[in-house]
């Protein structure tokens, strides 16, 4: 029989520790003297209370190990249940969002996803702005840690090519993820307090800079204003954009470069494609403005770098509304926000390696087709690629494409239009954010959708963050038959 209290029994403990993580927007509500506060104790002790005694209940199979289908179902589970409880805040506190509307804010901010129902941002109680950004930052850790621990050993989408990268994880998947996860996380919060210290120096003020720092580091795109990043000077969208670049990199190259090794860095053939793309978008959106307006101004280079790494990061800030670039920019920016960062960063989408692995697939079929009898095999980073990788990241390709052409159908018989349906459906399974044309675009917000919509987006946005097959994999019956 297909033991559950394992997977509870973890889900329980963090379903305490995101209670316990609401204690700071309540001392932040508290130091603002809004009188917003007892919304998060309220939700503290309803979230605490619930996870204590999912682990309780749970703890008498906590020692036993996590098998596949359980690892499985574990990954899932924990950003279905966590989400569900952070929307609380927003269900009790001034917004009173209603049930899809607080889960859609909630499953957004964990999975940094970034598109918002929210609005009227500057006015909200600075706690409230302190959860949306807290939520973000929690989920781009959690993601790390989901990407360099789990889904290798889930053989999800050829992530399990990254298994030997820096830790070997094999059948000891619970202790590695909590030794991981410590080695990562002085990273993490570096990254994240050289950001509020540069934000800082930029003018931003406190709240701001250590709100904004948290969502960038996490590529989550939540802003504490409905003008995004349009609401601050040069300086901070170029600290911006520069961070954005970091945390799209992968942490376990930091780990190596703090250690005193930079050669993995410097040789990444992800971190090589992922600048390259990033060049490329920036120099074709520069292009497109020049066009349009005749001339090359400091503004035009700005907004094009702004929002290119932006876009292609997964984060989601807007400095302008770039729906107003032309046709051609609004489609540069769509496909960039398909290609995605670095695997094990916090950036999203299918990601740069997978791009690679296809293309070398493509290079050796195409020298096989040239000389029949020799001897091609496609390669990554100087090591022969496995069939089963190869077959791997093909599965995620289709399964991609698939869900976003049902999906973006899915959409339309809501009553959406063509371009609302199509990138809604792009920007929740890629995890970007903002979606193109007058409902969902740049400076607007998701709340004008259907709930049937909203809904399909929060389900999207849990299939892209965790890489479509490990959420596919528990509807099959091999799975609860294995």
């Amino acid at each position: 029989m297909f033991d559950l209290r394992p997977v509870g029994y973890v889900i329980g403990l963090l379903v305490v520790t995101l209670g316990a993580a609401m204690l700071v927007p309540l001392a932040v509500d508290v130091w603002a003297g809004n009188g917003h506060w007892p919304v998060f104790a309220q939700s503290a002790i309803v979230t605490a209370l619930a996870g204590g005694l999912i682990a309780l209940a749970c703890a008498n199979g906590a020692g036993a190990g996590l098998s596949l289908q359980q690892t499985f179902l574990l990954t899932t589970g924990v950003w279905l249940v966590l989400p569900a409880f952070g929307a609380l805040p927003f269900v009790f506190g001034v917004t009173e969002a209603r049930a899809v509307d607080a889960m859609f804010e909630a499953m957004s901010g964990l999975t940094t996803t970034g598109s918002t129902v929210l609005s009227g941002l500057d006015t909200l109680p600075a706690g409230l702005l302190m959860w949306r950004g807290l939520l973000q930052w929690l989920g781009g850790i959690g993601i790390i840690v989901v990407a360099m621990v789990f889904l290798p050993e889930l053989r999800v989408g050829g992530m399990q090519i990254f298994r030997a990268e820096a830790f070997d994880t094999m059948g000891k998947i619970l202790p590695r993820a909590a030794e991981i996860a410590t080695r990562i996380s002085s990273i993490y919060v570096g990254l994240t307090g050289l950001c509020a210290l540069a934000y800082l120096g930029a003018g931003m003020t406190p709240f701001d800079a250590v709100v904004h720092s948290m969502t960038t580091i996490a590529t989550g795109g939540f802003a504490n204003s409905d003008a995004s990043f349009s609401a601050f000077g040069p300086a901070v969208q170029y600290w911006a954009a520069l961070f954005m670049l970091l945390a799209a990199l992968p942490f376990v190259r930091f780990v190596q470069f703090t250690a005193g090794t930079a050669r993995p860095l410097l040789r990444d053939s992800q971190v090589h494609g992922f600048l390259g793309v990033a060049g490329v978008v920036v120099l074709l959106l520069t292009a497109a403005q020049v066009v349009r307006e005749g001339a090359l101004a400091e503004e035009t280079v700005r907004g094009a770098l702004f929002n290119a790494v932006s876009i292609l990061t997964g984060t989601g800030y807007a400095s302008a509304d770039y729906m107003q670039w032309g046709a051609f920019a609004a489609l540069v920016l769509f496909f960039a926000g398909l290609i995605g960062g670095c695997a094990g960063s916090t950036s999203c989408s299918i990601k740069i390696f997978r791009y690679q692995l296809l293309l070398a697939s493509i290079r050796a079929r195409l020298a096989r087709i040239n000389a029949p009898h020799g001897v091609f095999e496609p390669r990554y980073q100087g090591r022969p690629v496995s069939e089963e990788v190869m077959n791997s990241v093909i599965a995620f390709f289709v399964f991609f494409v698939v869900t976003l052409g049902v999906l973006s159908v899915a959409l339309s018989m809501t009553g959406l239009d063509f371009v609302t349906s199509v990138s809604g459906a792009a920007t929740a399974l890629a995890n970007v954010g903002p979606g193109l044309g007058g409902e969902i675009g740049p400076t607007e917000t998701f709340a004008g959708l259907n709930d049937a919509a909203k809904w399909m987006l929060v389900f999207a946005m849990l299939l892209g963050r965790l890489e479509l097959l490990a959420v596919y994999a528990i509807f099959t019956v091999t799975f609860w038959r294995a």
